[in-house]
């Protein structure tokens, strides 16, 4: 090619040192000679660029394939007892027993413990006594009376003392259980922070009493997913602490929307586990969006330009840029709505340099 070059000049050169008798004639020679020596630098080009070694760069691809792909909304909450009871007195007086204690398994109504009812006591076995003196002399009227002997008034009065002493002890028990600390639930105590001689007040904390076997996880999502969550969405629970999950549904989604915190409470019922416990930490990941026939990618292979996101892809060996629309993105995965389908091969990693055209290998 050089040669050819120098060539033209010295032709040129030469007809410039000459004298020319007809400069139109030596003008078209000149123009022709320009367009061999054009044609001839082509060719010689042409020859050189087939002759230079082709790139091939390295790249990985992913294969394209329908699958299900699953949008989560992911919510911090955590674990709950249906049944989680605060066991509070109903009177006033001092601790005299105690008959359950931490870890043990009551039943409901179980007496768990007892407050001084002496003098409630007292109380009962004076009026059982004359409870008991009424009874026999309403027994006796009622039965002069069955045979026509006595008066209406006396037969009347009887009962009537009877029956208001009855009222009364009835009265004296309802005070007497209310000195007895009684478990509500079925359960296990969970805190027992009474002891005998301890001075306790109506309504005063010292006992709890949860039912482990009927554990809830609870959440608060904000409002902005009120239309994608609903009762009845698939979840899955996961309890770090527990070092397990369960896949299951939302039992409970409220539709009132908290003025203060801007979100709205969630409930998961959880199965009985040993590992599962109260106020243990949950997290609740939420499906709002599921296609079973979507074309999904790996994030990483979506590149941008200015006039949106596009893919490489490996066809026939050759590197060939794809505009794309993307859809729902989560976990490292691209829901795809257009532009590729299934079959297609995706590069993935290799991508810096690649361009459009490039002779690829994977």
């Amino acid at each position: 090619m050089k040669n050819i070059l120098i060539l033209s000049l010295v032709l040129f050169l030469a007809a410039c040192g000459n004298e020319p008798k007809d400069k139109k004639a030596e003008l078209e020679k000149l123009k022709k000679e320009q367009a061999k020596i054009s044609e001839q630098i082509a060719d010689l080009e042409a020859q050189i660029g087939d002759d230079k070694e082709d790139v091939v760069k390295e790249v990985t691809v992913f294969d394209v394939q329908k699958s299900t792909f699953k949008n989560y909304i992911e919510i911090q909450g955590k674990v709950d007892a249906e049944q989680n009871v605060q066991v509070n007195p109903e009177a006033q007086g001092v601790i005299t027993k105690i008959y359950a204690s931490i870890g043990q398994h009551v039943s409901k109504g179980q007496v768990l413990a007892q407050i001084d009812d002496a003098v409630l006591r007292q109380n009962i076995a004076q009026l059982q006594t004359s409870l008991d003196l009424a009874t026999n002399l309403y027994n006796r009227q009622k039965n002069l009376w069955d045979q026509k002997i006595g008066t209406e008034v006396q037969y009347l009065n009887a009962k009537s003392q009877k029956e208001g002493l009855e009222k009364q002890m009835a009265v004296l028990k309802q005070q007497a259980a209310m000195y007895k600390i009684k478990s509500p639930i079925s359960g296990t105590i969970d805190e027992m922070d009474y002891k005998v001689g301890q001075a306790v007040q109506p309504g005063a904390p010292g006992i709890r009493v949860v039912n482990a076997n009927d554990l809830k996880a609870k959440a608060q999502v904000s409002e902005t997913y009120a239309g994608r969550i609903n009762q009845g969405d698939e979840v899955l629970v996961i309890l770090p602490d527990a070092s397990d999950s369960v896949k299951t549904r939302i039992s409970f989604a409220s539709k009132t929307i908290d003025p203060m915190s801007r979100s709205f409470n969630v409930e998961v019922k959880l199965p009985s586990r040993k590992t599962f416990r109260p106020n243990m930490i949950s997290v609740l990941k939420i499906v709002d969006y599921t296609n079973k026939d979507a074309t999904t990618v790996p994030i990483k292979a979506i590149q941008k330009s200015e006039k949106g996101d596009y893919l490489m892809l490996a066809v026939n060996g050759k590197a060939k840029k794809v505009d794309v629309k993307v859809g729902n993105v989560y976990n490292g995965m691209a829901e795809i709505l257009e532009g590729i389908s299934a079959g297609d091969k995706v590069v993935v990693a290799g991508l810096n340099g690649l361009s459009e055209g490039d002779t690829v290998s994977f």
